[in-house]
């Protein structure tokens, strides 16, 4: 199997290359766009007792329901174009877009972010890592 692969990239050094250079391209755009945007459990809990943000979770209503962050709004992905306007009272407060494991949240904190909300944050490893971190969820 390694013998096969030595073969390929020996016999396909451009195809090898390029497919280096965009994963490496990839990688860098995705940790840059991560860190800049991304608050830790314990920067969300600051940011919601110190400023009175706003946490948004996008997950869908079963989900949210089955535990979520006290105060959060539901609003899921799905249906976040046509419910923007309920967030244009809080666009000069910070906005932490929360998801299942913090993977969908910067699409949303992008769309976000797009339309003016300059506070716009995700919250890091979403509500998998804010309940391993052992902060209190409520339930509906």
């Amino acid at each position: 199997m390694i013998d096969q692969l030595f073969e390929f990239v020996t016999n396909h050094p451009l195809l090898v290359g390029a497919f280096v250079l965009v994963l490496l391209a990839w990688l860098i755009y995705e940790t840059r766009s991560a860190a800049t945007h991304a608050v830790t459990s314990s920067q969300a809990t600051q940011l919601i007792n110190r400023e009175d943000a706003v946490v948004v979770d996008v997950r869908e209503s079963k989900e949210f329901k089955a535990g979520h962050i006290a105060g959060a709004r539901n609003i899921p992905q799905s249906s976040l174009e046509t419910r923007m306007k309920e967030l244009e009272k809080v666009k000069d407060k910070p906005v932490i877009v929360v998801c299942k494991h913090g993977q969908s949240a910067g699409t949303v904190q992008a769309k976000l972010a797009k339309a003016g909300f300059e506070r716009a944050h995700k919250l890091k490893g979403g509500m998998a890592q804010w309940q391993a971190d052992g902060l209190p969820v409520v339930k509906k």
